[in-house]
């Protein structure tokens, strides 16, 4: 990066420095701030007429920021939660400053005070328990890709990986040598988690790892999951193994397989089938990796059918037995007896 002047020197150490190393931030959040001072830069350029070369920090105020901020989403027409991602990255650029250029300490602390805005909370996208059976019965096991399609599939849900996870596994992230059967996942802010596998999907992981050599101490830091040419298999990799999925599975039943599946739609569904097979939400919390439980409450608020079940069982004492209760009109004589009754 150009460093001629002091928002391009103070950007620069932003990144290399402080999100690199001082905070230690993931590849993700890093990729993600980069996008977001990328548009800004462009935004500068081409809407205040101020080229990089010429930026600097006197131009980062809170009224600049709550310019790009409009243009966003109204030029843009970008969501309100893509809105609050380009802020996240500003408020933490400004949160840095505080530190290094302590005499524009108000501006940086107005720009803290800018909030994120409201956004739509969706209820997940999920597969029913039939919907995932049917997907995970689409590779064709009989050859070499299918078996791993299998394998990263089968994977993806027993655990609720995020899909980047599922990319960064290594062999030894995988204990499948004797029950307890688990695997580590290193998730958002590079934080750690173990979640246990099940016997199938260990045997499947197994087979997957013996066909593929990955069994020995020699391969331990190798990917777990390979592309043809032996290389980190992506994100996009993993998408489109999902996809080759899900529109076999659609056209065999187009009813249990929506149009539009992610593989956190995978999350999601291993998610809801816990909460609806009883499993406590502190239990599917960890599995996940939320830091709150409020994050994991979203599946119980939106499994419709839990709810009902919950509220039958609530009341199926107190609801009066229509036919118990009435069993008294069968018996005519009493019926009769009691139409002529007079006091």
């Amino acid at each position: 990066m150009i460093t001629t002047t002091d928002f391009a020197k103070h950007l620069s150490r932003f990144f290399s420095e402080h999100l690199a190393h001082e905070r230690n931030a993931s590849a993700n959040t890093i990729a993600s701030y980069r996008d977001s001072f990328v548009q800004y830069i462009n935004y500068m350029k081409t809407v205040k007429g101020t080229s990089l070369d010429k930026l600097t920090l006197k131009q980062l105020t809170h009224d600049s920021v709550m310019d790009y901020l409009g243009w966003i989403m109204e030029v843009r027409a970008c969501s309100p939660a893509t809105r609050n991602y380009r802020l996240a990255a500003l408020r933490s650029f400004a949160a840095y400053l505080q530190y290094t250029v302590i005499e524009r300490m108000e501006e940086w602390q107005k720009i803290l005070s800018i909030k994120a805005v409201r956004t739509e909370k969706k209820t997940p996208s999920y597969l029913s328990v039939e919907g995932m059976r049917l997907l995970l019965a689409q590779p064709d096991i009989s050859t070499w890709q299918g078996r791993r399609h299998l394998a990263i599939l089968s994977l993806l849900y027993d655990t609720g990986a995020r899909v980047q996870e599922l990319a960064d596994l290594t062999v030894d992230s995988v204990r499948i040598g004797q029950e307890p059967y688990t695997i580590r996942l290193v998730g958002k802010g590079r934080k750690t988690r173990i979640v246990p596998l099940v016997r199938e999907q260990a045997a499947i992981l197994r087979e997957y790892m013996e066909e593929n050599h990955l069994n020995n101490n020699n391969e331990l830091t190798r990917p777990l999951f390979c592309n043809s040419r032996r290389e980190k298999l992506t994100r996009e990799g993993i998408a489109h193994v999902l996809k080759t999925s899900a529109d076999k599975a659609r056209n065999e039943d187009p009813g249990l397989i929506p149009e539009r599946l992610s593989c956190h739609s995978l999350r999601h569904s291993r998610a809801m089938h816990l909460l609806q097979a009883g499993v406590n939400l502190v239990y599917i919390r960890d599995i996940l990796g939320h830091v709150s439980i409020q994050t994991t409450e979203v599946y119980a608020r939106a499994d419709s059918k839990a709810k009902r079940e919950a509220l039958e069982k609530a009341y199926k004492n107190l609801v009066p037995n229509i036919d118990t209760d009435r069993e008294w009109e069968r018996n005519k004589n009493l019926l009769e007896w009691l139409k002529g009754f007079k006091r």
